[in-house]
């Protein structure tokens, strides 16, 4: 009973926004709700880290891809042999010897000729081009690091040019935009680094390793980085930059389905021990969605990531079941049955969470795990609050049985640690998966529980689930998955009116976070999705202003008696589906700031009445809108929908005229 005290209170501390500092009295009338509601996850779906927020440039660098990922991939997938001057070699991929057993696959150069052909004088050299993804972006003036490791394995030491070039087509010598030459002796795996500054901007830029000399040469982890990532930390700058734009409070990560790894059984689960340590140490794997994981973006850089925005580190650890989509688990669902690990070996997973909490939390002198922490630049603790065990499996007996194992473990180590439990796929009360998973909370007296659901704009509109929820609940809920099924205007206040009701519920839900957050063009697993992009901008969607607009209104109160609708019948509440229309009032007492948010979803302009006389209001207001047609989309060829900031005069009562299909936030300084 002591344990579950102590998490209950952990929870209410981080929940509710309770902290030590001075803050400003809240006036009478508010709710105390949560202020971490908005939050992000991240999945590697849909190309998002490789070729996405992991900033590298060179797609295969390791050679690791397998045709057991995708048909028709292999180690030469986004490479091609090339060979100007005439020059003549043979490639082959090699996996003895290689740099480490988590990344044996590396490529031979066996080069034959280099040399003018007849009076020939220009490109020369055999060796291998990396196209990158759908190109290298590159521009002007900036800098790249490069680096990669070579071996020499036969005859006298060879001197390799590296060039970053500008394709001109069959026959033609490439555009030089920079190169750099290494002379590589050693018979030993050796790191080369070196730095890039083409003078050109190019948008499908390659990268060319070419051996001047004969003989046999290894290479393995080729890397082309920009030097100018988000805050130095190999992140691509826009794309984290608009994360850091939504202003949340949390990230939940790796996954979603991600965690259960490629579907292919247990040998292929993410592990996060495996991605952290140095980049050529780690294990790639074969992704859920049907690609390669290389793991550049490891469990160090999401940890580095949450820190460098403020956000609560939220991972998800596998609970030793399957995902319930393995197999053909999606069209048998909910019959078909669970790959499940032995309880025997049930030891190795609890491992798997406490290892984890130590590594971030843990002392460097004391603690072998915080010590690899300390090792790869970050010798204070992380201050992991949060873990999740499992991702919406089916909540089976033998899912049941494996969650309490580890949950019980795991509190018992370290019951300061908030633990996020998982009500199954498609949280409705219709679903038996979703009454299990309660009843498991319960039972063991769970923190707080993840619900998840994707369903059309007219779910979001009408359904007030939350406000049927008990309200003596110890558990509390975690949003950890949602989306309209489309990405239009009217989707996105849909799900804006539907956030409304969450803050409402504040006391209830916890924590809330859009899903999928990212997807590249021309590599979507899934749709919609928050943020769209390709090698050169990210496109961001009307859901994700809407997401912006909650993320920077964040509070502890919630006031709900100070937005009152024209035509609406004091006392008479009207039918939900008549209702696309909602407020919302947050006070944050840390910043002294105050929040109106009123959403207007339907084809009507609506009037409101707002009353903030308890608040002591500073003369000047921001006042942020959204608007449009309900069907207005933002997409790669054009971006209609987009926020409108104004300065106002701050008014304690005032009345707003608001379009059809329209948001308005209002932020006051105290």
């Amino acid at each position: 009973m002591k344990k579950r005290v102590l998490i209950s209170a952990a929870l209410m501390a981080v929940s509710l926004g309770i902290s030590a500092q001075k803050v400003m009295k809240a006036p009478a009338g508010g709710k105390a709700i949560s202020d971490e509601l908005i939050g992000i996850f991240f999945e590697d779906i849909s190309s998002s880290a490789d070729g996405g927020l992991y900033a590298e440039l060179v797609q295969n660098g390791s050679f690791e891809y397998s045709p057991a990922e995708r048909d028709g991939w292999g180690a030469g997938t986004a490479w091609q042999q090339v060979r100007p001057g005439h020059s003549l070699g043979t490639l082959e991929v090699r996996k003895c010897k290689g740099i480490h057993k988590n990344n044996p696959t590396y490529m031979r150069l066996h080069t034959e000729r280099v040399k003018e052909y007849y009076d020939y004088k220009g490109w020369k050299g055999f060796g291998i081009q990396n196209d990158g993804f759908e190109g290298i972006s590159v521009k002007a003036g900036e800098k790249y690091n490069l680096s990669l490791f070579m071996r020499n394995v036969s005859g006298e030491g060879k001197s390799v040019r590296v060039a970053l070039v500008e394709p001109q087509g069959w026959g033609k010598d490439p555009k030089l935009l920079s190169d750099t030459y290494i002379k590589v002796e050693s018979n030993e795996w050796k790191k080369y680094e070196a730095v890039l500054s083409p003078d050109t901007t190019c948008h499908k830029a390659a990268l060319q390793i070419l051996v001047l000399d004969l003989g046999d040469l290894d290479v393995d982890m080729v890397s082309l980085m920009p030097q100018d990532t988000y805050k130095g930390h190999g992140l691509r700058k826009d794309l984290a930059q608009a994360l850091a734009d939504l202003n949340p409070k949390f990230m939940r990560f790796p996954g979603g389905c991600v965690v259960h790894g490629g579907g292919d059984g247990f040998w292929n689960t993410y592990r996060w021990k495996t991605t952290i340590g140095p980049k050529e140490q780690r294990k790639s794997l074969k992704n859920t969605w049907g690609y390669h994981q290389s793991m550049g973006l490891g469990y160090f850089e999401y940890f580095q990531f949450c820190e460098d925005l403020g956000m609560e580190p939220v991972p998800i650890l596998p609970a030793g079941v399957s995902c319930q989509g393995t197999n053909g688990g999606w069209g048998m669902w909910p019959t078909q049955a669970q790959d499940v690990v032995p309880m025997s070996e049930m030891d190795e997973w609890v491992a798997e969470a406490i290892d984890l909490i130590e590594w971030a939390n843990g002392d460097p002198a004391t603690n072998k795990w915080a010590k690899m922490r300390a090792d790869a630049g970050h010798p204070k603790p992380f201050n992991l609050k949060y873990l999740g065990i499992g991702n919406e499996e089916k909540i089976s007996p033998e899912f049941c049985e494996r969650f309490k194992y580890i949950y019980e473990r795991v509190t018992k180590a370290h019951p300061e640690i908030i633990i996020v439990g998982t009500a199954g796929p498609g949280s409705h009360k219709d679903n038996p998966d979703y009454e299990a998973g309660w009843k498991l909370a319960e039972e063991l007296g769970m923190p707080i529980i993840d619900e998840h659901y994707y369903e059309p704009n007219s779910y979001f509109l009408k359904s007030r689930q939350y406000d049927a929820y008990p309200r003596d609940r110890k558990t509390k809920v975690y949003l950890g998955e949602y989306a309209a099924k489309d990405k239009k205007l009217i989707d996105a206040l849909a799900e804006g009116l539907y956030l409304l009701h969450v803050e409402r519920n504040g006391d209830v839900v916890a924590m809330t976070s859009y899903a999928p957050l990212f997807a590249r063009k021309n590599a979507t697993n899934w749709n919609p999705d928050l943020i769209y992009f390709d090698n050169e901008r990210p496109f961001l969607t009307c859901s994700y202003y809407v997401q912006q607009m909650f993320g920077q209104s964040s509070g502890q109160y919630y006031y709900g008696d100070c937005v009152s609708f024209e035509g609406d019948v004091p006392g008479i509440e009207q039918p939900q589906e008549d209702v696309h229309y909602g407020q919302s009032v947050i006070l944050n007492v840390k910043t002294r700031k105050l929040f109106v948010k009123i959403c207007n979803a339907s084809g009507e302009p609506k009037t409101a009445n707002i009353n903030l006389s308890r608040f002591g209001l500073k003369k000047m207001a921001t006042k942020t809108s959204l608007s449009g047609n309900a069907n207005d989309e933002n997409n790669y060829d054009a971006q209609p929908i987009a926020p409108k900031k104004e300065q106002i005069k701050a008014a304690k009562k005032m009345k707003v005229e608001l379009a059809p299909y329209s948001m308005v936030m209002y932020e006051y300084s105290l």
